[in-house]
């Protein structure tokens, strides 16, 4: 089997979400390394961290694949000051890689809203709130904020939050007051989505999930949509799944590994 450089995967990735899908504030791309180089492994994962560097060194991994952005500000200097300098000379010092697709991925036709809904069992899933396509070779790739979708049998609210415990293993879900007429309609936006919540009731959608919401957000919507946060870690979990069938399918031969560090920094006391 041929050898694959660090680019082919990054051109693999970029294809399926391409940069430009990127919010004006994104940093997503490459963010540390060469790409010139053969693949020896590539590691999944939605946050980069020290622990995780070294988690990609255990593997023989030289790539790390991220959905959060490791640098996501200007680094004025390179030191051992933050976790994020330290992280970034870990990975130079062992010769890493670290690439990360960001809320280009969110907004990629079959990125990472698309795989929530796909874990909820939502079906007819599509876009809603501002959509846009990015031209990419002879193609395009179409993107929108957030996806919106059905199930195949309304559901109490209730039994809508259970199944979201239990589909996301989360260990509470932040509500309003719950909804008295059945589930059917689901809009949802992994991480911080409470922008679209205007949209999701202007789409009639009977739920609104998503990883995070401001206090003040939940006034004024009980009986008009049920709000659900479940967690910004904990929406956007599985992301790494979209990235090992990118990679495998584009890139035959690349080892991946979903990581086994839990990187979510909050915890339920």
């Amino acid at each position: 089997m041929r050898s694959v450089k660090i680019k082919e995967v990054i051109d693999a990735l970029e294809r399926f979400a391409p940069l430009p899908l990127q919010e004006s504030y994104d940093n997503a791309g490459l963010q540390v390394g060469l790409t010139e180089v053969e693949v020896s492994g590539a590691l999944l994962c939605l946050d980069v961290t020290e622990e995780i560097v070294d988690e990609a060194i255990g593997l023989g991994c030289n790539l790390i694949v991220a959905h959060h952005p490791l640098i996501f500000r200007k680094l004025a200097r390179i030191s051992d000051a933050d976790y994020v300098q330290r992280t970034v000379m870990k990975a130079i010092k062992n010769d890493i890689t670290i690439v990360a697709m960001h809320t280009n991925i969110d907004a990629a036709m079959g990125g990472v809203n698309f795989k929530i809904a796909e874990k909820m069992g939502l079906g007819n899933v599509r876009f809603f709130g501002k959509q846009q396509s990015v031209a990419v070779g002879d193609g395009e790739v179409s993107g929108g904020e957030g996806v919106i979708g059905t199930f195949a049998e309304p559901m109490a609210a209730d039994d809508f939050v259970l199944l979201l415990k239990q589909r996301f293993d989360v260990e509470c879900v932040q509500a309003n007051q719950l909804l008295r007429r059945e589930i059917k309609t689901v809009a949802l936006c992994g991480g911080a989505g409470s922008f679209l919540l205007g949209s999701a009731i202007a789409e009639g959608a009977d739920a609104f999930v998503t990883g995070e919401m401001s206090y003040h957000d939940y006034f004024g919507h009980n009986q008009e949509i049920q709000i659900c946060t479940i967690g910004h870690y904990q929406s956007e979990q599985f992301t790494n799944e979209v990235f090992r069938e990118i990679i495998e399918r584009e890139c035959p031969g690349v080892n991946c590994h979903l990581t086994k560090i839990d990187t979510n920094p909050i915890i339920y006391l």
